[in-house]
């Protein structure tokens, strides 16, 4: 439980205040002897806790992911494989997995969304790491429109989903290749840019590492880019930029009706 849910069960008579100091007295992590869960990381930061799932075994991943589910109530993992879902999913049968990202979660029902960011691509073959991005902003509680296939090859693709684009508290571009999309969609907009360089392309990209170099060399204002395929890690701090616009907007909207 986080302490604002633990204080307002105090508060209710649904726990003493014994039960409460207990949960207190609990180190902030939990020990699984082979992993240690950071069980006070949605306390500190606001985002609970997520499994990378390649490289694990089965039994470690299955236990962690039980462990989160009981604590949380929900689960989020990313690079899991087909077999992996499996294994989960023998234990929970509600678990989702997504072919394409490589995302497996199970997603608390009815859950509030708030804001808008927008995940835009080059071409078709960088949504695997876009569909990463979207869909981790939206497990922790952004709404998200996606604008695929829109590279700088057929400008005339991105001008016409430019409203769209402008219109969101932070833009996601996700690019291989040469990765010009994010400078172009900098150059556009005046929210900030995600820069995500994907591993697609010919020889000479270098498995990304092309894209990379021109994201990190934009002349273009307000772009941050994040390690190559890194679409979890776009879709995380773009929910942060999200939620502090939101904040930012309700602010504003109690002051103009004081």
């Amino acid at each position: 439980m986080e302490t604002h849910e633990i204080l307002e069960k105090v508060k209710s008579g649904e726990l003493s205040v014994e039960e409460a100091e207990s949960y207190f007295k609990r180190e902030p992590f939990y020990e699984m002897g082979f992993a240690k869960l950071d069980t006070h990381r949605k306390i500190r930061s606001g985002f609970g806790e997520v499994i990378f799932c390649s490289g694990k075994s089965d039994d470690h991943l299955l236990e962690i992911f039980d462990s989160i589910y009981r604590q949380e109530g929900e689960v989020l993992g990313t690079r899991a494989s087909r077999q992996q879902y499996e294994v989960i999913a023998k234990r929970f049968p509600e678990v989702l997995y997504d072919e394409l990202s490589h995302i497996i979660k199970i997603e608390s029902k009815n859950k509030a969304r708030v804001g808008k960011i927008a995940v835009v691509t080059a071409g078709t073959a960088d949504i695997s790491v876009a569909e990463e991005a979207a869909q981790t902003a939206e497990f922790f509680g952004t709404n998200v429109e996606r604008i695929y296939d829109v590279g700088v090859s057929g400008i005339h693709r991105l001008l016409s989903r430019l409203e769209a684009i402008q219109s969101a508290n932070c833009v996601v571009a996700v690019a291989g290749m040469e990765g010009a999309l994010a400078s172009v969609i900098g150059g556009l907009v005046d929210k900030p840019v995600i820069a995500v360089p994907t591993s697609v392309g010919y020889g000479a990209s270098f498995h990304g590492l092309s894209a990379l170099l021109t994201m990190i060399n934009s002349c273009a204002n307000g772009i941050a880019v994040v390690n190559i395929d890194n679409g979890y890690g776009a879709g995380y701090l773009a929910t942060q930029i999200n939620r502090l616009a939101w904040i930012d907007a309700g602010n504003a909207a109690k002051k103009q009706e004081v």
